[in-house]
């Protein structure tokens, strides 16, 4: 195993912040469309390097995303944030780029029950079905992220195959979008997962070029941060106060929250560029409007001394 110390000079690690689409759509209690734009604009301000700020998709299917173009019509958009929407359909791409969205996101699975479960499709069918949004995006200087979820393992069919995930990647490479995203969804990875997990994906694509989503739901996510860091990955999801879960997921915990990864990553000396201070304040703007703590350590530590809204 590489040793992990501090780099001579400090590597920039890329944080998304992906709360504001992964973290709310999992939330039963509606969220205000000025509470989200509060919440996205004081992410902004924090220095991290992407926000997801929603989902073009339909409202029945996930009505607290039913407002996306009216948040991306009132955030502030600052220079050098990258702000990104998911997007189902040629429907959904077509809407975000009447909003001048200029990266999107597009998702499968390496498990076909759980891409039946979330798309009502197979992994094949849902590849397909985003061939005409990739192509849209492409002809239109949008970059494209491809999701790959369950790509350690999946609530339904258990531990996912390292070279199940690199199939799905390979077919997605040649589609032509430009950044893998591989979400450990249920949060059950430890860093030798990771392990498995980069040395089927390698051979397709450096570690440098893949973004790497954790959910922590039993305390690992940080660990396999530090080991995909290792393994030479650069770019990771986060959210704010640990805010998510997965609804196609029953138990999954929220992402890895991103107080945390700044936290340990500056003090081991890495730039991740993002201000902790003004994170917590995006953290503080979310937590009041769902009227309950938030989960992240980090973020309960710095602001034990503050009202707790919930009580």
């Amino acid at each position: 195993m590489l040793a992990m110390t501090a780099p001579a000079a400090p590597r920039r690690i890329r944080l998304t912040d992906v709360g504001p689409r992964d973290g709310l759509q999992n939330e039963s209690q509606p969220v205000s469309t000025g509470d989200k734009i509060a919440f996205i604009n004081a992410l902004s301000l924090s220095g991290v390097a992407e926000i997801e700020v929603s989902s073009f998709v339909s409202r029945k299917w996930i009505p607290q995303l039913g407002d996306a173009a009216e948040v991306f019509a009132a955030i502030e958009r600052l220079p050098g944030v990258v702000y990104s929407a998911l997007v189902p359909n040629m429907k959904g791409m077509d809407a975000a780029l009447a909003c001048g969205v200029k990266k999107i996101a597009v998702f499968t699975a390496a498990s076909e029950t759980f891409n039946q479960r979330n798309t009502n499709a197979s992994i094949a069918e849902s590849i397909a079905r985003f061939e005409p949004v990739v192509q849209t995006a492409r002809n239109s200087s949008v970059q494209i992220r491809a999701y790959i979820s369950c790509a350690v393992a999946c609530p339904y069919e258990g531990p996912i195959a390292p070279s199940a995930v690199a199939q799905v990647a390979r077919r997605l490479l040649d589609l032509g979008v430009d950044e893998l995203d591989l979400g450990d969804t249920i949060g059950v990875a430890a860093p030798g997962d990771i392990d498995a997990l980069y040395d089927s994906i390698e051979p397709l694509v450096p570690a440098a070029q893949t973004t790497l989503h954790l959910h922590d739901t039993r305390g690992t996510a940080l660990a396999c941060v530090l080991r995909a860091i290792e393994r030479g990955v650069v770019s990771f999801d986060t959210s704010a106060g640990g805010l998510g879960g997965c609804p196609y997921a029953p138990g999954a915990a929220g992402n890895a929250a991103t107080e945390d990864i700044v936290y340990c990553l500056e003090r081991m000396g890495f730039d991740t560029g993002v201000r902790l201070e003004r994170l917590i304040d995006a953290g503080l703007i979310i937590e009041r409007a769902l009227g309950r703590r938030l989960p992240g350590r980090v973020f309960q530590a710095e602001t034990s001394s503050r009202c707790n809204p919930a009580s």
